[in-house]
């Protein structure tokens, strides 16, 4: 079993091309996870996305503690075995959902008490007991329970909350069990406020984490000041540690965010778009439901190496979805998975031979061309 290690291969400017070495297997970085909340990336199997160049997916504590349970994922192998997902695995804690209860749910020091809603039962997610959780389903990287400040809030409740979480932050430490290859990665929060954002990198640095988060972000906040946000949060984080930035986003927010150094992403944009009929190209985004495509013989784009991007025109794929087939769904969303696996390609690619920059004007002009041409 490897032990788990992140290596700076290259770099231009502050974007980063690395690598990450797991109990799982290694990851490429920058990398996009595709989002696999209940142990699936919704409307495809794992060979799928495994044909897109992902090499690792993300899970949720609080989707699979509620169904079908830890213990029982424990029983019957872990996650890995039981999604049929042999790569490495990241574990959201649940925080951010936990968040979207507010009506269902309590915060105090010890966690938090909520309501499930599926069902209405009620549950207690404690640091540890997240951290247990996630060790159950034998996550390959563990995300400490946090609280994910909402947005707009006054700077004072971005405070309570973030040093609350800090003070979680320090519990699920101690209670994470070191395995060889297996990582605990720490969440920084504060809001939009800098002064709050540098006080949780240096609480969660003097704790030592196996990589740092940005959390809290990409909740209406807007690009301009995520960005504002990670200028003033990234260069209080180690160098030598991976970053990720949770639940992020377009692909210009990806190209903006690698730009600033950030190694990985999630975010169920692609998978999402994919079964509402959007796709994402290098040419910006396509309404496939809209009637100039039904006699359009293209394919959506020809130079990606993926069969549903490749093998299939506009025209049927537009019939698929005036027609509600199932199908529609599952292609598109293999070509949004595909398409932003080969931008996080092209990104490392551009990163080694020095040309980001350059790689970043032209992504933007190509954008500005428009309309998914």
């Amino acid at each position: 079993m490897s032990g788990f290690a992140f290596a700076r291969l290259a770099g231009d400017g502050a974007a980063r091309r690395g690598r990450l070495a797991t109990a799982h297997g290694s990851v490429e970085t920058p990398a996009f996870m595709p989002v696999g909340t209940a142990a699936t990336v919704k409307a495809l199997t794992p060979e799928m996305v495994r044909a897109t160049g992902a090499e690792m997916v993300l899970a949720n504590t609080y989707h699979l503690m509620l169904r079908p349970g830890a213990e029982r994922v424990e029983r019957l192998g872990g996650l890995h075995r039981f999604m049929g997902w042999p790569g490495p695995i990241l574990t959201d804690s649940g925080g951010y959902q936990v968040m979207s209860l507010a009506a269902l749910r309590s915060i105090d020091e010890n966690g938090v008490v909520f309501r499930s809603h599926l069902d209405g039962s009620r549950h207690e997610l404690t640091p540890e007991r997240a951290v247990a959780i996630q060790h159950a389903l034998d996550a390959t990287i563990t995300m400490v329970l946090d609280e994910c400040t909402g947005f707009p809030v006054d700077k004072g409740v971005a405070a309570d909350s973030m040093r609350r979480s800090m003070r979680w932050a320090r519990r699920c430490r101690a209670a994470f069990t070191e395995r060889p290859g297996y990582g605990l990665f720490g969440i920084v929060q504060g809001g939009v406020h800098g002064d709050l954002r540098a006080e949780s990198a240096a609480a969660l640095t003097g704790i030592g984490f196996d990589g740092y988060a940005v959390g809290g972000l990409a909740i209406g906040e807007g690009q301009e000041t995520t960005f504002r946000v990670l200028d003033v949060t990234l260069p209080h984080l180690p160098a030598e540690r991976p970053r990720y930035l949770m639940g992020v986003g377009k692909p210009d927010d990806l190209v903006g965010a690698v730009a600033r150094g950030v190694d990985l992403f999630d975010c169920v944009l692609p998978t999402r778009s994919g079964r509402t009929g959007q796709a994402f190209t290098r040419f910006g985004t396509l309404n496939i439901r809209n009637a100039r495509h039904a006699d359009d013989p293209r394919p959506l784009d020809e130079t990606l190496d993926c069969p549903a991007s490749r093998d299939y025109s506009r025209a049927y794929l537009h019939h698929l979805f005036r027609c509600g087939e199932i199908l529609g769904a599952m292609l598109l969303t293999w070509h949004n998975v595909a398409y932003y696996q080969r931008l996080m390609a092209e990104m490392r690619a551009a990163i080694a031979a020095g040309a980001f920059a350059a790689f970043a004007a032209r992504f933007a002009s190509e954008r500005e061309a428009g309309d998914g041409v």
